[in-house]
């Protein structure tokens, strides 16, 4: 890794990269990182607010996911998505880490074990909806022991601009403030100018925190054919699919269509 990275007391620059770098190796399975993947960690590691653009695909959950690992104190990561959020609390406990979630999907039981491990500071991660911390007794758990990053993943959700925005994500903002102002990282694969202006504006990210890797990804192709027909329309899609390998989606602008 390079670039300079804040360090705890004590701790020479040269003996943080070495534990980044072995804790890259034996946690996460990976000899080096991607584009971009770098600059961002060198960020959160100094506790600067940082927007990853970053296409999917890039590797946007390493980002928080290292410094959390190396990183003293709890991280909070805020997710839209508890599908996403419980595939990778599974894999974060499958390579040993301290990773519960909390969201509406979980029984009685399963809340109350996941707000033990808050409250006794045992949960070294916390992944959770934009919902819950709109809770003031939520956020007072997660107060108990120090919130050293706050991480958004999805982060245009927070952004009226965007087509998924989502009003909870507006709580955020203030959410950081009763935590104490931790250091925040907001990540997004869809992010225009208007929506990064409006990420960034309420997080508190300064246009330096930017970092865009863009969304060129070399396994995606986009063209358009011209038919003459509906006819014609549906031979192509025919003659497509049976073209090309594997599973896929067809979209149709109708039921009847589709039928």
């Amino acid at each position: 890794m390079s670039g300079a990275i804040a360090q705890a007391p004590h701790e020479s620059q040269r003996s943080l990269d070495e534990r980044l770098r072995h804790t890259l190796r034996s946690v996460f399975g990976h000899t080096h990182l991607r584009i971009g993947q770098a600059q961002v960690i060198e960020r959160v590691m100094a506790g600067l607010p940082t927007l990853a653009v970053m296409p999917t695909g890039a590797g946007k959950s390493l980002c928080y996911q290292l410094p959390a690992v190396v990183l003293p104190g709890r991280t909070v990561v805020v997710s839209p998505l508890i599908a996403l959020m419980k595939d990778q609390c599974d894999k974060l406990q499958r390579q040993g880490i301290a990773a519960i979630q909390v969201h509406s999907a979980l029984n009685a039981a399963e809340l109350a074990q996941a707000e033990l491990a808050i409250k006794d500071g045992s949960a070294h991660i916390v992944l959770t909806t934009p919902e819950r911390l709109c809770d003031p007794a939520f956020i007072q758990r997660l107060r108990a022991h120090p919130v050293r990053l706050v991480a958004v993943d999805e982060a245009h959700c927070i952004s009226q601009w965007g087509h998924d925005f989502r009003p909870a994500f507006l709580e955020i903002g203030p959410a950081l403030q009763a935590l104490g102002q931790p250091s925040v990282l907001a990540l997004t694969a869809t992010a225009g100018d208007d929506v990064a202006r409006d990420i960034m504006k309420h997080l508190r990210i300064p246009r330096s925190g930017l970092i865009d890797t863009g969304a060129y990804r070399e396994n995606l192709h986009f063209a358009v054919e011209q038919m003459v027909d509906e006819k014609e329309r549906l031979r192509r899609v025919a003659q497509f699919a049976q073209q090309t390998p594997g599973c896929g989606i067809v979209y149709a602008a109708t039921v009847k269509i589709a039928q």
